[in-house]
């Protein structure tokens, strides 16, 4: 009997099914999308290694709150001091692998793919439909384009990046991926613009 959690098909690895497979909603003003898979890498480091492991990814990771940085197919999240998140469409591996050549020990890299599930939120509602149940000042002033940070929405724990003045992207864990769907869909329906 097939394991239900993967599929394969022909000569490739097993792969996690896509917790919003199929999902799609809309509202006045905005649509939700689940993010297609993307890798995911937990990076710490030492400030004396920030500079190498950045060089090894080919970009200089951010060193300022609530920044991020896109380069060479890898995009770069400053979650906190000496923490990153990476996502990017280069698999996980080859990211570790070229921190791990970078020649620098005061780093811990590791691959968290099947953690997050994302989320498209676009639309000039995009920001209010965020806000109905996420107590991080959004605005733009407040929140530009680029910026990242976690946070909450109703009681699921959450990165959140704004890539757009009217759109962002967000990151739950696998095990919330409903319930935020859920909110979020309610919440389209009748953003508070």
């Amino acid at each position: 009997m097939a394991d239900p959690i993967t599929t394969a098909s022909a000569g490739t690895m097993p792969r996690t099914l896509e917790a919003l497979a199929g999902h799609y909603a809309a509202g006045p003003g905005v649509s939700l999308v689940p993010l297609a898979a993307r890798a995911h890498v937990s990076l710490r480091a030492h400030p004396d290694a920030v500079s190498a492991v950045g060089g090894a990814l080919g970009l200089s990771l951010p060193g300022k709150p609530k920044t991020s940085v896109v380069a060479e197919g890898v995009s770069a999240l400053w979650l906190g001091p000496e923490d990153w998140l990476l996502v990017g469409g280069t698999p996980a591996s080859q990211m570790i692998a070229a921190i791990e050549g970078s020649g620098t020990v005061l780093h811990s890299a590791v691959d968290v793919t099947d953690r997050y599930v994302g989320i498209r939120i676009e639309g000039p509602a995009a920001e209010a439909v965020l806000s109905s149940s996420c107590p991080q000042d959004l605005r733009l002033q407040s929140f530009p384009v680029g910026a990242v940070s976690r946070s909450v929405f109703a009681k699921a724990d959450m990165v959140i990046w704004r890539r757009g003045e009217s759109e962002f992207e967000l990151f739950c864990v696998r095990s919330f991926a409903d319930y935020v769907w859920g909110l979020l869909t309610e919440a389209a329906q009748f953003p508070a613009v």
